[in-house]
């Protein structure tokens, strides 16, 4: 527990213009890994334009260790096909943590984040305080295809007994 910081919950909202894999369409599914941790959604059937809404949850003990999210497209009687990929960048939202913010109004936008070529975003990014926490909502640009986006949201769950994140002005 010394080297664990704390859990990072990633809500894989919903897919937008996937690739075609199939016949007409794709069976798509999400899979996020973080060096040897490895999470996947559910497939949703004939669907270019999945929704997810699931929560995936990743224990994190080193803020470096890159993010990846990468779709597929089911097959049943091959390997599944790949419908490209993204990074996720964890650094401005964990610097927006770990200013220590406290007690400010629902909705408030505390730092926004500019798609550009060391991000996949696809929009800008909004890091925003809601109910004493912080999320992001993240647009991603699926990379080495030729179309679709990925949206996600992702917020920081403190656990009791990890060392958790130091903020600002603690040692």
């Amino acid at each position: 527990m010394d080297s664990f910081l704390g859990l990072l919950r990633i809500r894989v909202k919903r897919g937008l213009n996937l690739a075609v894999r199939d016949l007409g369409s794709s069976d798509p599914y999400v899979v996020i890994t973080m060096g040897n941790q490895k999470l996947k959604t559910r497939v949703v059937k004939k669907n270019c334009n999945p929704v997810w809404n699931e929560e995936l949850t990743l224990s994190i003990s080193d803020l470096n260790v890159p993010i990846n999210l990468t779709v597929f497209d089911k097959d049943t009687f091959t390997v599944d096909d790949k419908m490209g990929e993204a990074g996720i960048d964890l650094q401005p939202y964990i610097a927006s943590l770990k200013m220590g913010l406290q007690n400010l109004p629902k909705g408030c936008v505390v730092s926004r984040v500019q798609p550009s070529q060391n991000n996949c975003l696809a929009d800008e990014s909004c890091i925003v305080w809601d109910d004493g926490k912080l999320h992001q909502d993240m647009i991603l640009r699926l990379r080495n295809v030729e179309s679709g986006e990925v949206t996600i949201q992702i917020e920081w769950i403190d656990v009791p007994g990890c060392r958790g994140l130091k903020t600002e002005g603690t040692g």
